[in-house]
């Protein structure tokens, strides 16, 4: 999603970028880490570290609620001694207020659509005010942009425990198979999400650019592993890209099948078989090379 220039955060003595490092300092994370719980791009993360990109007020905002220090000592500011509490402070959403909005936002949308979402639904989910919400995210742009990153940061942690386990591509390809087969009800509200971006896709430029840059990061996750599978013995030899594009249009379709309220709409498990039935047919090595279709003739 592109940011507005006039909501960037100046910092031509880097000092604002020396105080974001001193927090993650503090928090002893990673900068993924902390970049998933703040909520933001690593890459957008890493450039504004870098110098070639500067931090939203946005960003700040959620950078100073996760770090526990003041927004204005993040912009420059001396740090100030905390006021003597006159009362125990309220307990914090586990994983900060900004990822507590996020992942209810992600329930209202799976369960209403976006459209349907009113900033003051989701702030009375989180049982705060509706401008504590626009002071994390100032629009509904931003907020279905921190869904899906959200959405995306969960799938990525699942694959890679899988990943990290499977013996060869095969199982790897299997396990993406499986994590993207919506059973649960965590996975029915992922792709519930991930339909409404594309609903929305369709119709606003900018949510386009974010739908594309992460599809094309899920397909070329998919398309490492059969290059792996070929590598390794376990696939036949295929165009890695145009087979991940297949398969992964394949999974899209069956997916919105299921998700589909009909009584008689296509369950998980003829989705799961669909798939694998795929893999046998098309990328295993103990089964005959699919035959191509004689070229027209003049």
């Amino acid at each position: 999603m592109d940011e507005d220039p006039g909501g960037r955060i100046a910092d031509d003595t880097g000092h604002v970028t020396d105080r974001v490092r001193q927090v993650i300092a503090r928090l002893s994370c990673s900068h993924r880490e902390f970049a998933r719980r703040i909520v933001m791009d690593p890459s957008k993360l890493s450039r504004s570290l870098g110098g070639t990109r500067r931090f939203t007020l946005a960003e700040i905002v959620r950078i100073a609620d996760i770090g526990g220090v003041d927004t204005g000592w993040l912009l420059g500011a001396p740090e100030r001694p905390a006021a003597p509490a006159e009362r125990a402070p309220a307990a914090a959403p586990e994983g900060g207020r900004p990822l507590q909005i996020v992942r209810e936002t992600v329930r209202l949308i799976a369960e209403h659509g976006f459209h349907a979402v009113r900033v003051a639904d989701i702030a009375a989910a989180c049982g705060t005010s509706p401008a504590a919400v626009h002071y994390h995210f100032p629009g509904r742009d931003e907020l279905l942009e921190a869904a899906v990153r959200w959405c995306m940061d969960e799938d990525t942690e699942r694959r890679a425990a899988g990943l990290a386990a499977a013996p060869d591509a095969r199982a790897e390809l299997l396990h993406l198979i499986a994590l993207q087969t919506p059973r649960t009800a965590q996975q029915r509200r992922q792709w519930l999400v991930w339909l409404d971006l594309w609903a929305q896709a369709a119709r606003d430029t900018a949510v386009g650019r974010l739908h594309e840059h992460y599809y094309r990061q899920w397909r070329t996750t998919v398309a490492d592993v059969l290059r792996r599978g070929t590598d390794q013995g376990v696939f036949r030899p295929v165009d890695p890209d145009v087979t991940a594009l297949r398969l992964t249009a394949l999974i899209d379709g069956l997916a919105t099948q299921v998700l589909a309220t009909a009584p008689d709409s296509t369950s998980p498990d003829t989705m799961h078989a669909a798939l694998l039935t795929f893999v046998e047919n098309e990328l295993d090595t103990d089964r005959p090379t699919p035959p191509t279709a004689d070229p027209p003739r003049t």
